[in-house]
């Protein structure tokens, strides 16, 4: 593979072409000059009397056919246009393929000989009656009545004459200058287009040509997108949601790394657990998700990150516990604790809302009463400890429990005054009067652990409450704790008054490392977790082990333990595992997931497969009808960005150090490994037939490839050099031959690949180009995804369907939207749908659009929504009133 650069890219070559360059760019200047001041001349001509500036023998101009200046085409005949930007009368000018040398992109497509005058206004009306032609001539334009909505008015009604010649002529090379400097901007010299110098009195950022084009603003940065000349009117557009929507079929993963009390068996035999937003329900034994995996059930009423879960003892009802976010607008999201039915998946009860801080941490229901209380321990720095009604959601009783963190709570079986908190350094026993049920009158006393002539650890993460009343803890020394009742001695020191004191009676070493979990059995025995070793240990009376099994170290240490059915366990792991089996003939996993923030992602082009990768430096490939992990490699590096190629026989990944690999998706062998700069890759994109990969990266420059082998081997071909800033997204014409590109300072740019990998300077005359795939976020079909007041990073990826029906759009609000497509009207509705607790930094369609993946940021989690409506399997879900804004707060959110 020829991994370098050819040998005429040295320096003295790059000097001499980057001369040869501004020479080019003065030519174009110097007819851009003359073009204006023979427009200028031929202005002036129209205020004198025809027989004293007119050839005798040449027919007198008139207002339906003015008469072209000389040095100008035929059809590049000046026109009146109206424009709401403008406080006078203006002469302006965009790039035109006019002047010879102007672009070196190819000629305009077939639609671009259609006249933009044609393109009806808002009102329904046609434009001006003169011809404006391409853009890039000079225009008078004078300005209209004052309007919400850009648009262009059905007639002209000023006349050149009423302005003095001499204003007139600066007027004109005001514009010129402008012109000059907007085409030097659109080449990317180098310069910020708000920081470049303007003539006097030139508005660049007020320019904008109704009919052909249209302009939006990004951190106040005008960026202008050229409307395809199939389009007559934007009025013609679609409007609206889109009929399709979407259901979240399967998540991915499961939030083991940095959380607990997050796995338990419910009564109908579904294991639940959570990960992002959303709680899981998931039964082992199969059901709908096809062979490979059993089926899935969601509930979805979070509005931030679970934290914590603990199961009713009727098996049916679960409590779970929100962090703390904030919304949109930056507004503060309070955490919260949901009951709700396990059956039904309705919510029964939100408690405690404005009263936690940062975010529930623990939960534990009652026994003794048949979980009549609820056991609420915060996050704040106090890590407030209070007691609720669950049937009411009134709040019981409240103290501040400690400034060590707090792991892990719950209430004595035998006794619900008794409540035992473990975390940091410590082991709480506290007596709660309940005060008559009457809210706020209840009052908890502490009374604490003493360990004596035993180490005390640095951390209690777990603990569990013996039959017989005594208590086991779990510590990071690895030891397991035996803390025995006695009657309280009144002289023994401590606050509070507890009937009984525990102290403890035996300590068993079990583990290497802290152990993470404890689970009783049915059987009376004892199921003890380890962290560094990775064992699970089985315990009968007096802590004699009785069985062993260790966890493959690739799936982690052991974090959370439940009993399933009969004498089968499910095991949490802290690599975001969730495994399956017993003792005696070891674990398998049934939901795995990635362990750190996720970036890249890619589909099959012909089955229901998936790619992902990210921070935590692992590529796998994802069954999407099997719900399950078909294989996962360690990169070594992080990846961003991944693409399969055409034939599906491999794939290419972008890694953050400017290294990108081509692996076998069959034999996971890497067959290329180059590197093209030191810095991380955004995007990698096989065009559509195979010949070609572009590859984007954060020197601003895209490389292209050609490829052959099916993808095995590849050759440099050349670079795009022009952007100013990193490559964010980019996709291929269908065709092949052609690139569209966004960047980090939200430029739009088009390359002629199979013509040398040249800049089109002329972006209008891509408009009508067709792209295989719609994947960047600028540009005239998806302008309307952008929501008001956006700072540019609003939107971290769109995908459009295959079917070119509808976009799907990650925001940076934890949002997955869905458009119509073409998505060309300002502040377009949409369909918005919640479950990712943090950004959403991908989104793609599978190669049937039966289904769409989305990506989480920091949560790790991958979704999988089933698409449904005009066509798709199943009916579609009840929807409520939309509203046509991208904000959270006004947006339909499913």
């Amino acid at each position: 593979m020829d991994g370098a650069g050819g040998p005429g890219e040295g320096p003295a070559q790059e000097a001499l072409q980057s001369l040869s360059r501004r020479l080019q760019v003065q030519e174009k200047e110097m007819e851009l000059v003359k073009a204006a001041l023979a427009e200028a001349l031929r202005l002036l001509r129209l205020q004198a009397p025809p027989n004293s500036l007119q050839d005798p023998g040449a027919p007198a101009p008139t207002r339906d056919s003015p008469a072209a200046p000389p040095g100008l085409p035929p059809t590049c005949s000046p026109s009146l246009v109206s424009r709401g930007t403008q406080t006078e009368t203006e002469v302006e000018m965009q790039p035109s393929p006019g002047p010879p040398g102007l672009s070196n992109g190819p000629p305009a497509p077939q639609g671009g000989s259609e006249e933009p005058s044609g393109t009806q206004s808002e009102g329904g009306g046609s434009s001006s009656s003169g011809s404006p032609g391409p853009p890039g001539i000079l225009r008078l334009v004078q300005p209209p009545q004052r309007v919400d909505t850009p648009r262009r008015n059905s007639s002209s009604s000023s006349s050149p004459s009423e302005r003095p010649r001499q204003k007139l002529s600066r007027k004109a090379a005001s514009s010129a200058n402008l012109l000059l400097r907007s085409g030097s901007t659109e080449s990317r010299g180098g310069k910020d287009p708000l920081s470049s110098p303007g003539g006097p009195g030139s508005r660049r950022s007020n320019y904008n040509l109704e009919g052909i084009s249209v302009k939006m603003f990004l951190r106040g940065r005008p960026i202008t997108m050229y409307i395809p000349s199939g389009i007559r009117s934007l009025e013609e557009l679609p409007s609206g949601p889109p009929p399709e929507t979407l259901s979240l079929d399967w998540v991915y993963g499961y939030r083991g790394r940095d959380s607990r009390s997050n796995l338990f068996v419910l009564r109908s035999g579904e294991v639940v657990y959570f990960i992002a937003c959303v709680v899981v329900l998931y039964r082992p034994e199969g059901g709908p998700g096809g062979p490979g995996g059993g089926g899935q059930r969601h509930y979805r009423g979070h509005t931030d990150c679970v934290r914590c879960l603990a199961v009713h003892p009727d098996g049916v009802r679960v409590a779970s516990g929100q962090t703390a976010g904030v919304d949109k607008d930056g507004k503060p999201l309070q955490p919260v604790v949901h009951v709700w039915d396990s059956e039904t998946l309705l919510k029964l009860q939100e408690i405690g809302l404005g009263a936690f801080e940062r975010g529930v941490g623990a939960l534990a229901f009652s026994v003794a009463d048949q979980g009549a209380f609820l056991c609420v321990v915060d996050d704040s720095n106090e890590h407030m400890l209070s007691v609720w009604d669950c049937s009411r959601g009134t709040k019981l009783a409240e103290i501040k429990s400690t400034n060590d963190s707090v792991l892990a709570v719950g209430f004595s079986p035998r006794d619900s005054s008794c409540i035992v908190t473990s975390g940091k350094s410590h082991v709480h026993f506290w007596n709660w009067s309940g005060g008559a049920g009457v809210p706020g009158n209840g009052t908890l006393t502490r009374k604490q652990g003493v360990f004596g002539k035993y180490k005390k650890p640095k951390f209690v993460p777990c603990f569990v409450f013996l039959p017989d009343g005594d208590i086991l803890t779990g510590d990071s020394e690895g030891n397991i704790l035996t803390w025995g009742r006695s009657l309280s001695d009144a002289r023994t020191p401590g606050r509070g008054g507890a009937k009984e004191t525990y102290g403890i009676v035996a300590q068993a070493h079990a583990h290497e490392g802290s152990i993470f979990a404890l689970c009783l059995r049915r059987d009376g025995t004892v199921l003890s977790g380890g962290g560094r070793d990775r064992r699970l240990v089985q315990w009968g009376p007096g802590l004699v082990a009785l069985q062993e099994a260790e966890i493959p170290e690739h799936f982690g240490a052991v974090r959370a333990i439940a009993e399933g059915l009969g004498s089968e366990l499910l095991v949490g792991t802290t690599k975001n595992a969730l495994l399956r089996g017993d003792l005696a003939q070891g674990f398998s996993p049934v939901i795995q997931g990635h362990t750190d923030e996720l970036w890249g992602l890619c589909t099959h082009p012909f089955q229901n497969r998936f790619l992902t990768c990210g921070h935590d430096r692992q590529l796998c490939l994802w069954d999407g009808e099997g719900h399950a992990l078909a294989w996962s490699i360690d990169l070594k590096e992080t990846g961003l960005c991944a693409d399969f190629h055409p034939s599906g026989a491999v794939v290419a990944v972008g890694l953050n150090t400017g290294r990108w690999l081509v692996l076998d998706t069959e034999t996971r062998e890497i067959v290329s490994d180059v590197t093209d700069g030191n810095e991380q890759l955004s995007v990698v994109r096989y065009s559509p037939d195979g010949l070609y990969l572009a590859i984007g990266s954060h020197d601003n420059m895209i490389y292209i490839y050609s490829v052959s082998s099916e993808g095995a081997k590849s050759s440099r071909f050349g670079r795009c050099v022009g952007h100013s800033s990193f490559i964010t997204h980019l996709d291929w014409s269908k065709d092949g031959n052609f690139i569209m590109s966004n960047s980090g300072d939200y430029e739009i740019l088009y390359w002629d690949v199979a013509g040398g990998c040249k800049l089109l300077r002329n972006r209008y005359e891509s408009r009508d180009r067709e792209w295989a795939t719609y994947t960047c976020v600028l540009g005239f079909h998806v302008y309307g995804v952008w929501p008001d007041g956006s700072d540019g990073t609003d939107i971290n990826s769109l995908c459009r369907s295959h079917n070119e029906r509808v976009v799907a759009v990650a925001d940076d609000f934890c949002k997955v939207h869905l458009f119509q497509y073409p998505c060309a009207r300002a502040k377009a509705p949409s369909l918005v749908y919640g479950g990712h607790g943090s950004h959403v930094t991908s989104v793609r369609f599978t190669h049937d659009d039966s289904h769409l993946i989305s990506l989480g940021g920091k949560d790790a989690s991958i979704f999988q929504w089933r698409v449904l409506g005009a066509g798709g399997a199943g009916p579609a879900p009840a929807t409520p009133s939309r509203t046509p804004s991208l904000s959270p707060a006004s947006s339909l959110d499913v």
